[in-house]
């Protein structure tokens, strides 16, 4: 039930430390694909577990990161089954990562609450090109376009929620 799960092993260049323990000096590295922005590594590990590991001038480990968060065994099933898609266009669940509604980089829980269902495309559209999440008084995801889509930024519900029909549940 859902992609399979990465590690990334990110290093990075160590002077002083952060609420995670680590501090770069400068941009962090993935092993056999060079120097990568903050941006790719928040989006990497939406679903994938990210290790930080500081290393010295001379790349020797000094300190290790507790692993990232993620949504794993009981609460991705909990979500597939609210979700039961992409809650922005529908694709299968197995097609989907489990998205922090507020990222777990800016302190966001790993709960049921706080992710919902993205399929890559729409992953990149909310890290990238302006769309939001929020997770509704309902207890289900919402999503506001961006302005460049919807001027008024409306929230529409998730989509099983928006195709939800009643004769095809009688059918």
């Amino acid at each position: 039930m859902g992609s399979a799960k990465t590690e990334i092993l990110l290093t990075v260049p160590a002077t002083t430390t952060d609420c995670c323990g680590i501090s770069p000096a400068g941009p962090a590295h993935l092993q056999w694909m060079g120097t990568v922005t903050d941006q790719a590594v928040s989006l990497l590990s939406c679903d994938a577990s990210v290790t930080r590991i500081a290393v010295d001038v001379d790349a020797a480990p000094v300190d290790i990161s507790p692993t990232a968060r993620l949504f794993t065994g009981r609460t991705r099933k909990a979500i597939v089954a609210r979700d039961q898609s992409c809650v922005m266009c529908g694709n299968p669940a197995s097609w989907t990562d489990v998205h922090h509604i507020v990222f777990h980089s800016d302190g966001g829980p790993t709960t049921c609450d706080n992710g919902c269902l993205l399929c890559r495309t729409c992953h990149i559209a909310v890290h990238q090109h302006g769309w939001d999440i929020v997770m509704g008084p309902d207890r289900h995801p919402w999503i506001r376009p961006p302005a460049s889509v919807d001027p008024r930024r409306e929230l529409q519900p998730a989509y099983n929620r928006r195709t939800l029909r009643l004769d095809t549940i009688a059918a």
